[in-house]
């Protein structure tokens, strides 16, 4: 089910569906059903017990995840694909994807960019790939130098994790000329199928979330998501 599909999908059942009703368990029970396999009650629980869950039981929860989101080759739409590859500064030497999943998006700008070193990074531990070298990490807990990369991007990710101010630090830090990030734009319900933790649902939830102000950075809104483009290093702010 692709990106389009399930961000049309998800638009109706918050938009067009009294609340009461779209974020009440009876209603949403058949959803996760038929969208997890034998996971509904960690995963229909999953953000009352995150509070509460260890770093090794968090990364056992998503190593073991099994859903039809997982089945596709990215969360990225086609349009948000070619907006963040288009963004790498053409002189740029070094590019980290931060919650590469299978390595989708680092596989893609290593075609588009033979010349640049790309460096994949995920929980679980990607397939390997040509040109891409990958590392296994949490987000929070980056094994990179200050400055290591001219670009970092990490997409449908942050919205995941359970200490946001900490990995917003750590891809700060790890970056050296500009930062992509990928969200999507949705509002908070407490029961979605997706792991959610964190919710954007306008341009202003971001600059709070992010702490953008007085920092050089671009949001757009591309297909149910955002993309936001941070500059980095001395002169950027933030």
């Amino acid at each position: 089910m692709n990106r389009y599909l399930t961000n049309a999908i998800r638009w109706v059942m918050d938009e067009c569906v009294p609340a009461a009703i779209r974020d009440s368990r009876p209603f949403m029970f058949p959803f996760y059903r038929l969208a997890y396999r034998g996971q509904l009650g960690p995963v229909m629980d999953f953000k009352s017990r995150a509070a509460t869950m260890t770093r090794a039981e968090y990364v056992a929860f998503y190593r073991d995840l099994d859903s039809l989101s997982r089945r596709r080759a990215t969360d990225l739409t086609p349009a948000c694909a070619e907006r963040l590859v288009a963004a790498i500064d053409p002189d740029a030497a070094s590019f980290l994807d931060v919650g590469c999943g299978n390595g989708w998006l680092a596989t893609r700008v290593a075609a588009a960019r033979p010349a640049l070193s790309v460096v994949g990074c995920d929980v679980r531990t990607p397939p390997a790939a040509a040109r891409v070298a990958f590392a296994c990490a949490e987000v929070e807990r980056l094994p990179f130098r200050d400055g290591a990369f001219d670009v970092v991007a990490c997409s449908h990710t942050l919205e995941h994790v359970a200490d946001l101010g900490a990995a917003w630090r750590e891809l700060r830090r790890v970056a050296r000329r500009r930062l992509l990030v990928v969200v999507p734009r949705q509002r908070y319900f407490y029961y979605t199928l997706d792991e959610h933790l964190h919710f954007f649902p306008d341009a202003s939830s971001l600059a709070r979330a992010f702490g953008l102000a007085g920092t050089a950075h671009a949001v757009a809104s591309i297909w149910g998501d955002w993309l936001l483009d941070v500059r980095c290093g001395p002169g950027a702010g933030g």
